[in-house]
């Protein structure tokens, strides 16, 4: 385990150790419906406060390696920001809204075949909505078999249970090499 971390007005917390998905899924659930805190005892099918930010981009990641697109991008809120602030030119930088979220998103698993999301590390921040997540996306490319090996770094902010700000830094050298952009379409 590494040294803990400090964030201004949180006392230290080690980092998390680095997770490989499929992570455990403890409760059976729809494929769009984020995991939840325990139901109350009057209301058992009623969840008592919608899901952390890092229990709703795990079950997003898991929803990835499944393909479920649809699944995805429902876990997004209807004016959720998705922003790319590395994307080369060319590639969008902001997406405005999960119907374009979704546009985006749509073609993906017919050019990205992912197998894992290996070196999975989740920090908290001082805002209990927001999450540091780090990893990597590995898999092959469809068309041409080859690797796809890409370092991320996303800072995510879920609210009521819905991803409302995704902010993905990932490399834009390793996209340019391939030949390939996030939504896999060739150059």
């Amino acid at each position: 385990m590494s040294a803990p971390t400090t964030t201004p007005g949180r006392t230290a917390t080690p980092h998390a150790a680095p997770t490989s998905v499929p992570l455990p899924d403890p409760a059976p659930r729809t494929s769009s419906t984020p995991p939840a805190t325990p139901a109350s005892p009057t209301s058992p099918a009623a969840p008592t406060s919608p899901a952390s930010a890092a229990d709703v981009y795990r079950h997003g990641l898991r929803l990835l390696l499944d393909k479920d697109i649809s699944g995805w991008v429902a876990l997004w809120a209807e004016d959720g920001v998705m922003e790319f602030p590395f994307a080369p030119e060319g590639r969008p930088r902001r997406l405005e809204g999960r119907d374009a979220v979704a546009a985006y998103m749509r073609p993906y698993p017919d050019h990205i075949e992912l197998h894992d999301f290996p070196d999975l590390r989740i920090h908290e921040t001082a805002d209990p909505g927001t999450i540091v997540a780090e990893m990597r996306g590995v898999g092959r490319l469809v068309e041409t078999g080859r690797p796809y090996d890409m370092t991320y770094i996303a800072v995510v902010t879920v609210r009521d249970g819905r991803i409302t700000s995704y902010r993905d830094y990932w490399n834009p050298l390793a996209v340019l090499e391939s030949g390939t952009d996030f939504a896999g379409s060739g150059r």
